[in-house]
C-alpha cells in the first residue's frame, strides 16, 4: 500500500473552473500549487492513521512521515480522513483498492468492535484499540463530523456492498433523540459515563449544522425539522459585511461547508438565509479584521492573514474574530485561509500562495501548513492538527471540482432533508 509520488500528479492536470469561484478560473500556478498543498494534507491521513483500526491521530509532527508517538486519536480527523481516501483514489494518489481497504478497515472498528453510547463515540481514543482517553466526553459534533465521512465513503464507493451496509449501520445505530436528553429540539453537547450529558445543548450558530442535518436525515431516530431553527442565530456586521456568527473562530463557518452544498439553497423559512453566502461574507469580514489589526501586529497583511483555533505559543486556543478575542497574539492559522478555498477563493489562494513564498520550508512542510506560526516573532508550531489540514484538504477539492459536495449531497437521506430545509 504505497502513496504514489508527488511529483508524478503536480503538473500537467486540466484547468477545472470552480463553481464555488464563482467563474473564477484557476492559474495554471495556482492549481499546481492546490495539488501539491491538498497531497501533502492527504499524506498526514495516510500515514497518521493506524492501518488496521483506520483511527485517525489528532495530531502529529509538521515534517514526521512516521506515525506520531502520541497515539490520541480524534473521531473528528477520522471523519476528514476518510473523506480524503475518497479524494485521494480519486486523484491517483492511491489505488482505489488501497483505499476501500483503509476506509473499511475503519468502518469494521467502528461498526463491530468501537464502544458507542446510543450509536456516539468518544472525542479522543487510542489509535491503535479505540480505548478511552483520559476522561473525554462522547461526543455529539466529533460523531457527526465521523459519519460525514462515513457517508461520503458510502457514496464513493456505492457499489460495495461491505461499506454501504457498514456505513449505514454505524448512522442507524445513533439515537438523535436520546441525545437529546429531553429538550424537544437542540442536542446535548455530550454525555460522560461519570456524570451523565452535559448541562448544555447546542443552542447557537457554529459548527453545528452537519450535526442537526445528520440528525434529521435520520432513517431510523430522526430529529424532528424544528431542530434546525431552534438554535440562535446572532448576527456581527464589521466592515460592511452582516453575516451570523455565534462564535469568533473561522472553522464555525467552514465544517458544515466541507460537505453540505449549500450554495444556491436558502432556507425554506423567513429570512430564507444562504448558509453558503453567509460564510463567504464571514471569511472576507474575517480578512479584513486581521487586515486592520496591522498597526498592532504588522505582520498581518492582505495576504498574511487567517485567525481560527488552533495550536499557539501559549497552548491550544480558540480565538478569532471579528469581534477581537484577548488572546490573538498577531500570529497566523493558515487554515483560516485553507478553510475557506471554497468559499472565497479570490482572498484564500493569495493568502496560502503568499505565506508560503514568504516563509518557505519553516512553515511548509511534509503536511502542508504547520498548524501556526507568527510572521515577526519567528514562533512556528512544530505539529499539524488532523482536522486543521482535513478543512483545508476537503475546502481545496470543493474548489477545483465540487466532488466533496458531489459524494455527500448524493446521499438519498440527504437528499430528503435537505429538500425539508432548502429550497
Amino acid at each position: 500500500m504505497t502513496v504514489l509520488s508527488r511529483r508524478a500528479f503536480v503538473g500537467g492536470l486540466p484547468l477545472a473552473l470552480s463553481a464555488a469561484a464563482a467563474g473564477r478560473r484557476l492559474t495554471k500556478e495556482e492549481d499546481q500549487f492546490l495539488e501539491d498543498l491538498s497531497h501533502r494534507s492527504f499524506l498526514f491521513f495516510w500515514e497518521q492513521a493506524d492501518p488496521k483500526t483506520g483511527l485517525v491521530r489528532d495530531r502529529a509532527l509538521a515534517d514526521s512521515g512516521t506515525p506520531d508517538r502520541r497515539a490520541w486519536a480524534s473521531s473528528a480527523a477520522t471523519g476528514f480522513g476518510l473523506t480524503g481516501l475518497s479524494i485521494a483514489a480519486d486523484r491517483g494518489w492511491i489505488s482505489r483498492a488501497d483505499a476501500r481497504e483503509r476506509t473499511l478497515a475503519t468502518l469494521r472498528f467502528y461498526g463491530e468492535q468501537s464502544y458507542q453510547e446510543h450509536g456516539w463515540f468518544y472525542h479522543f481514543v487510542d489509535s491503535a484499540t479505540g480505548a478511552r482517553r483520559a476522561t473525554n466526553e462522547v461526543s455529539t459534533i466529533d460523531t457527526a463530523l465521523l459519519v460525514a465521512g462515513m457517508v461520503t465513503a458510502q457514496e464513493y464507493f456505492n457499489k460495495d456492498a461491505d461499506i454501504v451496509r457498514l456505513a449505514r449501520l454505524i448512522w442507524d445505530r445513533i439515537d438523535f433523540q436520546w441525545m437529546l436528553n429531553g429538550d424537544p429540539a437542540l442536542l446535548s453537547m455530550h454525555w460522560k459515563p461519570e456524570d451523565g450529558f452535559s448541562k448544555n445543548h447546542w443552542d447557537h450558530h457554529c459548527e453545528l449544522g452537519i450535526m442537526y442535518l445528520l440528525g434529521i436525515a435520520s432513517a431510523t431516530h430522526p430529529l424532528p425539522i424544528e431542530s434546525w431553527y431552534a438554535w440562535r442565530r446572532p448576527t456581527v456586521t464589521y466592515a460592511g459585511h452582516t453575516y451570523i456568527s455565534g462564535a469568533p473562530p473561522l472553522f464555525v463557518h467552514q465544517y458544515s461547508q466541507a460537505w453540505i452544498d449549500f450554495r444556491n439553497r436558502p432556507e425554506k423559512r423567513p429570512p430564507a438565509t444562504n448558509w453558503f453566502t453567509n460564510s463567504v461574507e464571514a471569511t472576507l469580514a474575517h480578512r479584513q479584521f486581521c487586515i486592520d489589526l496591522k498597526e498592532k501586529f504588522p505582520g498581518y497583511s492582505e495576504n498574511i492573514w487567517g485567525i481560527t483555533a488552533s495550536d499557539s505559543a501559549r497552548g491550544y486556543v480558540a480565538w478569532g474574530g471579528p469581534p477581537a478575542t484577548r488572546q490573538i497574539d498577531g500570529s497566523v492559522v493558515p487554515c483560516a485561509a485553507g478553510g475557506s478555498l471554497m468559499l472565497a477563493p479570490e482572498v484564500s489562494v493569495p493568502a496560502l500562495m503568499e505565506m508560503r513564498r514568504t516563509f518557505g520550508d519553516r512553515i511548509y512542510q511534509r503536511y502542508g501548513f504547520v498548524d501556526a506560526f507568527h510572521p515577526t516573532n519567528g514562533w512556528t508550531n512544530k505539529d499539524v492538527i488532523g482536522i486543521d489540514v482535513g478543512i483545508t484538504l476537503l475546502s481545496a477539492e470543493n474548489l477545483r471540482t465540487g466532488k466533496v459536495w458531489n459524494w455527500f449531497m448524493r446521499n438519498r437521506q440527504i437528499r430528503r432533508a435537505m429538500s425539508d430545509l432548502f429550497g
